[in-house]
């Protein structure tokens, strides 16, 4: 996509954040899932991507010792809003090259983050990081969307949402051969100008994604359908949890 960059997807998106995605996913069972993978307490988390601080946030608050690494300085001054305590340990640069030395029981990239690495050898390197930085028999759990079989290609505009005052449209080319997905969701208010808040992925199967993970020295833990615990049917299911280790 032509000017984005790094930089683009928290300029676009940190003032509604937590509006917009708040109830992507439970925020309850996730704290459960990660409490549940490594006995050991206070859990020392690592959030890649933690944005606005949806899931860091509650864990930090349970007494967890919590860092987040984020690229985009628009999304930490709001977690430095929502987290006047300093709760969360904050490290800016993006989920490869930042990575702090850890060593963290538990890993958590979530909501499809990791494919904001429109590279697939950055999102192998993510996995490398990862392991570098898992204390032994630590987890890195990844959540992500699973890629429609046959891929879905070419131009799509649906309506996101609608109040009596606004219209928020949402526009996508997806390639099927690269695996990418550019988007802009296009907000009309009344009596405002046009605001594009645009974003662009480059997704990995399920498969791919344990490839990086088998050639970072981890294994493959399990595969929920969600953080809710539900079974991952590879046939059906939209999502999937994934949970990979390092080696005792």
């Amino acid at each position: 996509m032509k000017g984005y960059d790094a930089m683009s997807y928290g300029e676009g998106f940190a003032d509604v954040y937590d509006e917009w995605y708040e109830g992507v996913s439970s925020v309850t069972d996730t704290v459960t899932l990660l409490e549940s993978l490594v006995p050991a307490r206070p859990l020392r988390v690592l959030e890649l991507a933690v944005g606005t601080g949806r899931l860091a946030l509650p864990l930090a608050r349970r007494g967890h010792l919590v860092t987040g690494v984020d690229i985009s300085p628009d999304m930490l001054a709001v977690l430095a809003a929502n987290d006047p305590e300093g709760l969360v340990t904050v490290v800016i640069g993006d989920m490869v090259d930042a990575m702090p030395p850890g060593p963290f029981d538990v890993v958590l990239v979530a909501y499809n983050s990791l494919f904001m690495l429109t590279d697939p050898a950055r999102q192998a390197a993510c996995f490398s990081a990862v392991a570098g930085v898992l204390a032994p028999g630590g987890a890195f759990v990844v959540e992500a969307f699973v890629p429609s079989d046959p891929p879905r290609a070419g131009s799509d505009v649906a309506l996101r949402s609608m109040t009596a005052s606004s219209v928020v449209l949402s526009v996508t080319m997806t390639d099927p051969l690269r695996q990418t997905v550019d988007g802009q969701h296009v907000e009309l208010r009344d009596g405002e100008p046009v605001r594009l808040r645009p974003y662009s992925l480059r997704y990995s199967t399920p498969d791919e994604l344990d490839t990086f993970a088998a050639d970072a020295g981890l294994s493959l833990d399990r595969r929920l359908e969600d953080v809710a615990g539900e079974p991952f049917d590879p046939d059906a299911s939209p999502r999937h949890v994934s949970v990979y280790r390092r080696p005792a």
